[in-house]
């Protein structure tokens, strides 16, 4: 077994060095010959045994002369040690090109493709909690029962359908809207945006929201687009929130009433009821055709669920 580290090991100094070359060569002629139910006569087995054991008897004697009794079977513990870990790997790969993490739907445990855990943060969905990543009980999240026509949406009559469940001042949803919102522009999908104010000063945007809504088709999308670009400070005032409406070229003084009225409020609190039906737990949590994705992922992992 030691034969099959040397190759891996010699295989990648060899691309630094002609000396290692010809060890990985020798290495590959040993390891093949295994294979092929031959004896490796190379002596590369025996040489490297007698160099590690000399190494390790000017350190330690009792440890080199463990090591010597015992190197077939420590050879084979660092070979299947190697292969396990290469196959966690690409598990791990193969999960992060699916779901933006190494462990599978939804999780949020150490991925070595994204050390830092970004495509899995998310702001607790609880109001007045700040927007930061925190613990929060997990449970199902789905659509059934949520009248997802109470929020505003575009539709299309296509066959993908895609919920966007997120916060203007969640800044982790401020990350997922780019690859949402070229989503929308690149695939044919009906798209509902749910505004979920996790923090209970900028509750105020979601009664704007739906006031520009009611006074645009798409109208919407080009609020999201003004708010989501702009500095968060100015979801804390309603003047900040009104200046993205007059750049969408909309009346200011008309959607600031229409945002006062008893029946928009009351709209945005049921709407609130409706989102909390899903089991939502953090911001962004977005379903592509019923399927949760919760974190900001990169286009694929929407792209991917989509018929």
């Amino acid at each position: 077994m030691i034969c099959i580290l040397a190759l891996i090991v010699f295989g990648v100094l060899g691309i630094f060095s002609a000396t290692h070359r010809e060890m990985a060569l020798e290495a590959f002629d040993c390891v093949f010959r295994r294979v092929t139910l031959r004896k490796c006569d190379s002596g590369l087995d025996r040489r490297l045994k007698s160099q590690i054991t000399g190494k390790l008897m000017a350190k330690n004697p009792a440890v080199a002369r463990l090591a010597f009794r015992h190197f077939e079977l420590i050879s084979w513990f660092f070979t299947i040690l190697f292969v396990a870990s290469t196959v966690y790997a690409g598990i791990g790969g193969y999960n992060y090109y699916l779901y933006g993490n190494c462990n599978g739907p939804n999780e949020d445990g150490f991925c070595i493709f994204d050390p830092l855990g970004s495509n899995s943060k998310f702001s607790a969905a609880q109001a007045d909690e700040s927007c930061s990543a925190g613990p929060q009980e997990r449970g199902e999240l789905t659509l059934d029962g949520v009248n997802v026509e109470l929020f505003p949406r575009i539709d299309r009559n296509a066959a993908n359908d895609v919920v966007f469940i997120g916060c203007y001042a969640c800044p982790y949803t401020r990350q997922s809207y780019p690859a949402i919102r070229e989503l929308l522009a690149r695939d044919d999908v009906d798209f509902a945006f749910a505004h979920l104010p996790v923090k209970e000063d900028i509750r105020a945007a979601s009664d704007i929201l739906n006031c520009v809504n009611e006074a645009g088709s798409g109208k919407f999308v080009e609020f999201n687009d003004e708010l989501f670009s702009a500095d968060a400070s100015v979801l804390e005032n309603e003047d900040g929130l009104l200046d993205a409406v007059g750049r969408i070229g909309l009346d200011r003084e008309a959607i600031r009433q229409c945002s006062h009225s008893e029946r928009i409020q009351n709209l945005t609190r049921l709407q609130i009821s409706e989102i909390r039906k899903t089991g939502i737990y953090g911001t962004p949590t977005v379903f592509v055709n019923g399927e949760a994705v919760v974190g900001p992922k990169p286009l694929r992992v929407y792209a991917r669920l989509l018929k």
